[in-house]
């Protein structure tokens, strides 16, 4: 069973990787998004825990852990998916397991039979060859660094998840404790990226206006109140401009540029499609716990890390990014070392 709950994590985090990067390219507030994505699962996992009861026992808050990591992940994620190739991150997305199985190694003793250590390296190197290129250049790696925090929070998420069922914690508590603490992290983000933003806006209104007055007392010599509508006219047109190109090269609620073709999303409409993307993101985890507690962590984590694959068709078919032969090739690596995997199972 725990491999069938893995594929179906996989399918699961496959569709939340698609969702996220469509997502990313609107003008939307990304702390809003994930906030919903978490609320979603943090009232869904509770909801249900009211009718199934699952006891609340100490292991349960492990989930906090699991919430600051997750927490981390996947707002790289989602921030790589905004500034970088959707191949790129997904390629990130794709390699927890080797941050898995080798912490695993260390923290629990687990070791691969000589089969499925052969199926976890195929299913590896499969999804190495899916984005190796001789010819990839400086310039086309951009989001990298937050495809290398992507993996490694994703591991210690997928980590944490291992020790929570060791620990024998429910699993509908333990998603409450999680997303629970991501809901009170991103609505910390976003309340901090809302101090940030007057401030910001106020300093270069202040500049501005100083910078222009000196110039204008010392070449024109205004007085007081020359000096007074000088100062006004600048706020008057600052107010103004919200379409400007500074504007559209530095929007700090989004995080990035924005399209100004596309109308930006309100605060009502981006939680209520963040809670849409979370049901994708709960069923993950639904999926991935039994799996955890059945199977070998790291072979779990690599199977669960198929959902590259759905990212890597989503951007063939829709975005357009051709899926050359090397890449092909990987997926069938990866699709062997799976089937591996199961027969050694």
């Amino acid at each position: 069973m725990w491999f069938m709950y893995a594929s179906l994590a996989a399918v699961s985090f496959g569709l939340r990787g698609i969702l996220y990067q469509w997502t990313s390219q609107r003008r939307t507030d990304r702390n809003v998004l994930l906030f919903g994505v978490y609320l979603s699962g943090a009232l869904i996992s509770f909801a249900v825990n009211l009718f199934v009861n699952q006891a609340w026992t100490y292991g349960v808050w492990l989930g906090v852990p699991m919430g600051l990591f997750s927490f981390i992940a996947n707002a790289s994620m989602y921030k790589g998916y905004s500034v970088g190739r959707a191949s790129l991150i997904a390629l990130f997305t794709g390699l927890p397991p080797v941050v898995v199985a080798t912490l695993a190694y260390f923290l629990w003793g687990e070791a691969l039979g000589i089969v499925q250590l052969a199926g976890f390296c195929i299913v590896i190197l499969g999804l190495l060859v899916i984005r190796y290129s001789h010819d990839l250049k400086l310039g086309q790696l951009q989001g990298i660094q937050w495809g290398l925090l992507t993996m490694l929070f994703f591991g210690f998420t997928d980590l944490s998840s291992k020790q929570a069922t060791l620990s024998a914690a429910n699993t509908l508590p333990l998603l409450t404790v999680m997303y629970g603490t991501g809901t009170i992290m991103f609505a910390c983000m976003y309340l901090l990226s809302r101090l940030k933003v007057p401030a910001e806006t106020g300093q270069k209104i202040v500049a501005s206006e100083t910078a222009s007055v000196s110039t204008n007392d010392r070449e024109l010599g205004y007085g007081h109140d020359a000096q007074h509508a000088q100062i006004s006219r600048h706020s008057d047109e600052d107010k103004g401009l919200p379409g400007s190109e500074d504007d559209l090269r530095t929007h700090p609620a989004t995080g990035g540029t924005d399209n100004p073709a596309s109308p930006e999303w309100s605060m009502k409409r981006t939680v209520l499609w963040g809670m849409t993307v979370g049901i994708t993101n709960l069923a993950g985890m639904l999926f991935i716990i039994p799996a955890f507690r059945g199977g070998v962590t790291g072979i779990v984590s690599a199977i669960s890390a198929m959902s590259v694959v759905l990212v890597l068709l989503y951007a063939q078919f829709y975005l357009k990014e051709n899926i050359s032969r090397r890449e092909a090739c990987g997926m069938l690596l990866a699709l062997a070392g799976i089937l591996v995997v199961r027969l050694a199972s």
